[in-house]
């Protein structure tokens, strides 16, 4: 499905991307993991077309994506959740949904999707009145994964979604990513969260200083000495 070749990405003149290259195929999750700084956002955000200038090719089903803008990338149905969630805390949990079904085949959705996200996060049903902003960290998580769903992502990008969480919470986001999957999505992982990713994800990647230096299964990864050194400190 997403298909990532010898990507170098920069901001202004410092590069912050080398040689990225990685292939996420239909229906898989994929984790991509590393310490802070290590160029784990920037590939997201290269991904969807956001603030970084990139060389190198980037392709979403068989289709060359690298040169288009951002909009263009989230009509072919490619969906970033940003870091820190940013919601419009001003604005109901229900219109901050909504505004996730602005373009014209989510729009078209949006009453059916709409139910499907309640029944899948039954949180935001009870308070879809409510301002964003006034909910707990767990449940402005799981509002901005509902308002990405209403863009009917094909492949969902999610950026350290369990920044912040209550144990519980971390325990549900992750259960709500393998039923996700279960619904035909694809799952791209940026997380902190070592351990958890890897045990869910089918593949996973480990950048250090903006560089891939280890590629394999979850389970493969978690036993390597050399993420577990790196990364887990044991």
């Amino acid at each position: 499905m997403l298909r990532v070749c010898n990507l170098d990405a920069y901001y202004d003149r410092t590069q912050v991307l080398q040689d990225i290259s990685l292939e996420v195929s239909e229906g898989e999750i994929i984790g991509l993991v590393g310490a802070n700084g290590a160029g784990k956002s920037s590939t997201l955000l290269s991904i969807i077309g956001i603030k970084t200038r990139t060389d190198g090719e980037i392709w979403f089903d068989g289709e060359r994506i690298a040169g288009l803008p951002a909009y263009e990338r989230v009509r072919r149905a490619i969906v970033l959740i940003p870091e820190r969630r940013r919601l419009f805390p001003f604005m109901t949990v229900m219109e901050n949904l909504e505004l996730g079904a602005f373009l014209p085949i989510p729009r078209q959705k949006r009453a059916a999707t709409l139910e499907s996200v309640f029944e899948l996060l039954p949180v935001l049903a009870e308070r879809r009145h409510q301002l964003a902003g006034s909910l707990s960290g767990g449940e402005q998580q799981m509002c901005a994964i509902g308002r990405g769903l209403m863009s009917c992502p094909r492949l969902l990008m999610l950026d350290e979604p369990t920044e912040g969480l209550a144990p519980l919470y971390v325990e549900r986001l992750f259960d709500l990513l393998l039923n996700l999957r279960g619904e035909g999505i694809t799952i791209l992982l940026v997380e902190q969260n070592v351990e958890h990713v890897l045990r869910v994800a089918d593949r996973g990647y480990v950048l250090e200083n903006g560089r891939i230096v280890l590629e394999n299964t979850g389970t493969c990864l978690l036993q390597d000495p050399r993420l577990r050194s790196a990364y887990l400190g044991l």
